[in-house]
């Protein structure tokens, strides 16, 4: 059984990083699309970050762009998101996806993503 399982997550204060991970098992990341959505409380649901694996193309939202890194891990078979500078903006339940269409239309609601995780809770106070 396909399962994506994201780690990382925690309490930080403003200015710090955190580091989270997307490991898949039973599945493999290659030539895939991996995003980091994340769901602030009280919020919609914003797509952070997305990679293509099989070429490594990266894309972000503004609000994380200079802050946040996205990065697959082949041996690993993880994706993982480096977020620095972190603001109380960025607390949120972060999720990661995976789909095998190219990442063009990550952001749209129709892209057909194949998994999803649980997520982990980023906290970040000022």
């Amino acid at each position: 059984q396909v399962r994506l399982a994201e780690s990382g997550g925690g309490s930080v204060q403003a200015g710090g990083s955190l580091r989270l991970s997307c490991a898949a098992s039973e599945y493999t990341f290659s030539h895939s699309c991996v995003a980091w959505f994340r769901r602030p409380p009280g919020k919609q649901r914003e797509g952070v970050a997305s990679i293509y694996t099989g070429v490594g193309s990266v894309d972000y939202a503004d609000s994380v762009k200079g802050r946040f890194t996205i990065s697959h891990d082949n041996a690993a078979n993880t994706v993982y998101l480096q977020m620095n500078d972190l603001k109380p903006e960025d607390t949120a339940m972060y999720v990661c996806a995976t789909g095998e269409e190219v990442c063009l239309s990550w952001r749209k609601p129709r892209y057909p993503w194949a998994y999803w995780g649980q997520g982990t809770q980023v906290t970040v106070s000022s």
